[in-house]
């Protein structure tokens, strides 16, 4: 059993493949199972399960806090 990767709303993943509009950075916008996140070039949203989602991810740039 693999560790659960830490995503949070507002993170931005940069994935192993691109979209087709050929961004590869995407905004998480609802986590749980299944994650929902949206195109950082095309603004298209996906949901992914989860598991999907972990295996396609490069990197992530988390959330910049701003607020705090």
């Amino acid at each position: 059993m693999s560790n659960i990767i830490r995503i949070a709303v507002g993170d931005i993943l940069e994935l192993k493949k691109p979209h087709p509009c050929g961004e590869k950075r995407f905004t998480v916008m609802r986590t749980g199972s299944d994650v929902r996140i949206v195109c950082c070039g095309c603004k298209r949203d996906m949901t992914l399960p989860r598991i999907k989602l972990e295996k396609a991810i490069k990197k992530i740039y988390p959330k910049e806090s701003s607020d705090e």
